[in-house]
């Protein structure tokens, strides 16, 4: 099943079905003691039960073209599928990744150990409620402090209460090329800050998916709307698995369900590129959808 969350015009919260290019209103499906799709994706079997034999047609419905738009006050729009309590993302879990790195830094060798070390690299990119992750068509932020600043498009695991994989989603990990490469201690500046990350724009549950190791990942920049940069990359060329991944993100750590683990990313612009303000960024993967949003100066 593939899920979103829109915005009406009176703010109002939906939680939506997308079935062919449709968004179906579920929201007066949901149990009384269930307000969120948070709430929901802690037991996939009860979100299977709850719209076994439903006909879509008796629900409000929208076209997921009409939603999927900037956020505005005369419209509903689309906003982020869920709120996740914590977004983390892994570095250095592809080649192009690792060389990317190794380009940027004066460590040389550090970022090739963690490309081979048995643990990953893992941090944290922050959460909704503190104004680091937004939805689709929000906007995401350029550092002042930055010159060199790009998008990173990666897969991201929904996990649920036993920290499996429940669902997709699709994320980009907003970077500080430059500061990051200064030193490697700065990593924390270099990845979080206002409006860092953005998922959406919908969870898809993992019965979706045919093969989560196979998926084809775009991502495209435009600047006046002129297309200034495409490139592709498979989710096949992922060093570690995804089990991998979550074992050490569980590791004595308290994983809320609907976490999101951004897996890496294998889409990288060259290296004289830089996010400019208003460029518009796109990320595209297989059965997930079309991620966009705008870059803006913090």
């Amino acid at each position: 099943m593939k899920f979103v969350r829109f915005l009406l015009t009176n703010k109002q919260i939906r939680v939506g079905l997308v079935s062919e290019e449709m968004v179906y209103d579920i929201t007066p499906l949901m149990p009384e003691n269930v307000d969120s799709l948070t709430d929901l994706i802690k037991n996939h079997q009860v979100t299977v039960g709850l719209l076994a034999g439903k006909e879509l047609n008796s629900l409000e419905k929208y076209s997921f073209t009409d939603l999927d738009t900037e956020p505005n006050e005369e419209q509903p729009y689309l906003i982020t599928p869920f709120d996740p309590p914590e977004v983390w993302a892994c570095g250095v879990t592809y080649l192009r990744s690792r060389e990317a790195r190794e380009f940027e830094t004066q460590s040389k060798t550090i970022y090739d150990h963690i490309y081979e070390a048995e643990r990953p690299e893992l941090f944290i990119k922050g959460n909704a409620a503190n104004s680091r992750v937004v939805g689709p068509n929000n906007w995401v932020g350029i550092r002042n402090d930055s010159t060199w600043m790009v998008p990173e498009p990666e897969l991201g695991l929904v996990l649920d209460a036993d920290s499996e994989i429940m669902g997709f989603v699709i994320g980009n990990d907003q970077s500080s090329r430059d500061i990051e490469g200064e030193n490697p201690l700065y990593l924390p500046q270099a990845k979080i800050f206002k409006n860092c990350c953005s998922i959406g724009p919908m969870l898809v549950t993992k019965d979706e998916i045919r093969d989560s190791c196979n998926l084809n990942i775009a991502c495209r920049i435009y600047r006046g709307g002129e297309k200034i940069f495409e490139d592709s990359a498979n989710t096949s060329q992922l060093k570690r698995s995804y089990d991998e991944l979550i074992s050490f993100l569980k590791r004595d750590n308290v994983i809320l369900p609907g976490t999101v683990l951004l897996t890496g990313t294998c889409i990288v612009p060259p290296n004289e590129f830089s996010l400019a303000d208003g460029d518009l960024i796109e990320i595209e993967i297989d059965n997930l959808g079309l991620l966009r949003n705008v870059a803006r100066n913090i």
